[in-house]
Parts: structure tokens; C-alpha cells; sequence
């Protein structure tokens, strides 16, 4: 693929948004269809399989299927998590999903965070590669590219380690505020 088609790519290809996203159950072989359109791919090595959806459900990552359907809300984790298995660990994707899309918001809210993010991250490098031109130096591109992913990848790694660190605190704090009322009602039946 030439140059001038992946920037088209990724200023163009977006998952589908929440709505336009099939409003009944899909069948496993429907689902892997699907996903094949909602994540840019270049080879067939990242294709998303059967026993892969399977280990994500075992794993906790994705709910589990009704039946052997699949709802609009599986192909929200899909699709966040075909992307994200690219640059994190699975422990790390799936504290941010347990977070964005079970924590506080709904599914379909952080959904669309997630996709306005994406958006802006796939624009934000087509410019880059507008502003080195056709690449006279592939070489000299690549590893700009390659820094560039470096960089965000200890930002991203920073703020999930801050964010584990928010969690820690939060579970201490609730196990401290239970044995101290467990120790109060204790001394009070004493």
C-alpha cells in the first residue's frame, strides 16, 4: 500500500459509530465478519478469530455471548479491544475497559469516547505524514513514526500506572472503613 492510501485510510476508515451498529444478535461467524470492517488491518495476522473472542470472554474482557448471539454492546469491546491489544497488555486493557465501558458510564458512552479519541489520534498522524511529504527517507519516517509511538506508549503506560494507584487507594480505603466498623460493632457487643 502506497503511501497516499494509508493516509486516505486513516483519515477515512473509522469503526461504525454506536447507532449505525447492527441493533440485533450476530452469530459468532457474523461478529468475525463485521470486526474485519471496524479496525484499519494491513495483513491478515491481526484478524480477529473464534478463539480469541472466546479467550476475551473467558478472560473477563468481553460479557458473555446470549446464547451464541452477539449484541451491539460485544462489538463495542471488539472493536475497543482489537485496537488496544496493539499497544497494551491485556491487564491494562482490561482495567480501562472494566473502567470506561463498565465503570461509570454506559457502554455506548464510552463507546463514542473512545471512537472521538481514536478519530483524533488517526487525523493527528495523517497530518504528521502530510508535513514529511512522500517520505524521501522511508527510513528517516519509519523511525519518527516508531519515536512518536515510543513517546505515547510512556505517557499511556504513566497514566494507567496512576490510575492502578487510584484504584489501590480506593480498595484500601474501603477495607480500612470495614474493619473499622467490623472493630466498632465488635466493642459494642462487648
Amino acid at each position: 500500500m502506497d503511501l497516499t492510501k494509508m493516509r486516505d485510510r486513516l483519515r477515512h476508515d473509522r469503526p461504525v459509530p454506536w447507532e449505525q451498529m447492527p441493533d440485533f444478535a450476530l452469530y459468532m461467524d457474523q461478529v468475525l465478519s463485521y470486526m474485519g470492517r471496524q479496525v484499519i488491518r494491513f495483513d491478515r495476522d491481526d484478524t480477529l478469530t473464534a478463539a480469541m473472542v472466546n479467550n476475551y470472554t473467558k478472560s473477563g474482557l468481553v460479557p458473555r455471548a446470549e446464547g451464541k448471539k452477539y449484541s451491539r454492546e460485544h462489538l463495542a469491546y471488539l472493536t475497543v479491544i482489537c485496537i488496544l491489544k496493539r499497544v497494551m497488555s491485556t491487564r491494562d486493557m482490561d482495567m480501562l475497559i472494566r473502567e470506561e465501558l463498565q465503570g461509570a458510564h454506559t457502554v455506548e458512552d464510552g463507546y463514542a469516547a473512545f471512537c472521538d479519541s481514536l478519530d483524533k489520534a488517526l487525523n493527528i498522524t495523517a497530518d504528521e505524514m502530510d508535513s514529511r511529504g512522500d517520505a524521501d527517507s522511508l527510513a528517516d519516517a519509519a523511525i519518527h513514526f516508531a519515536l512518536l509511538s515510543y513517546a505515547a506508549g510512556i505517557a499511556s503506560r504513566r497514566y494507567v500506572a496512576l490510575l492502578r494507584q487510584e484504584k489501590d487507594a480506593a480498595k484500601k480505603r474501603v477495607r480500612a472503613a470495614s474493619e473499622t466498623e467490623r472493630a466498632g460493632k465488635e466493642r459494642v457487643e462487648s
